[in-house]
């Protein structure tokens, strides 16, 4: 690169008023652009160079940092499948559980409850029974007819039944 000296002569004029100088060589402006501009070219290009080179780590990194974040976010996945399983059957048995022991309290009421209609069956029994053999007995107490008076008896042994009776 040109310093600050060399670029301040590119305006100095090339010789002082008067009379004609001798003819001189032209000078080749695109050969001192060239001159000056190729030593920051070169590092532009070296650094596009490295750029380059960057990105395609990085990019080669990212492409890594993904497969892993995949790989890991199937890990997770499978891993809270088996937990959810997991957690499905320990509900599923804390459920039977529950419903194992409502199970077990609704028999046990029922055989609270039939005990007492059996205790409550017991004592009631003797009274219908009683009440039973008093309907019955008026029963057969109305259906056997009456011995026969001596006036209407026909033979001995018999008499006659009554009317509207079986």
């Amino acid at each position: 690169m040109t310093g600050f000296r060399d670029f301040l002569t590119r305006f100095r004029p090339a010789a002082s008023p008067g009379r004609a100088a001798p003819g001189g060589v032209p000078s080749d402006r695109s050969a001192e652009l060239r001159a000056e501009l190729s030593p920051p070219l070169a590092l532009l290009e070296q650094a596009e160079a490295e750029a380059r080179a960057l990105r395609e780590r990085a990019d080669t990194a990212a492409a890594s940092c993904l497969r892993d974040a995949q790989r890991q976010a199937e890990q997770i996945v499978a891993e809270a499948r088996q937990e959810a399983d997991r957690v499905r059957a320990s509900t599923a048995e804390e459920v039977l559980r529950a419903a194992e022991a409502e199970v077990a309290a609704l028999l046990a009421e029922a055989e609270r409850e039939a005990a007492a209609v059996r205790d409550r069956a017991r004592s009631r029994m003797p009274g219908l029974a009683d009440g039973v053999v008093a309907l019955v007995r008026e029963d057969v107490a109305a259906e056997q007819p009456t011995p026969p008076s001596a006036k209407g008896h026909r033979s001995p042994g018999r008499w006659r039944a009554r009317e509207g009776g079986p």
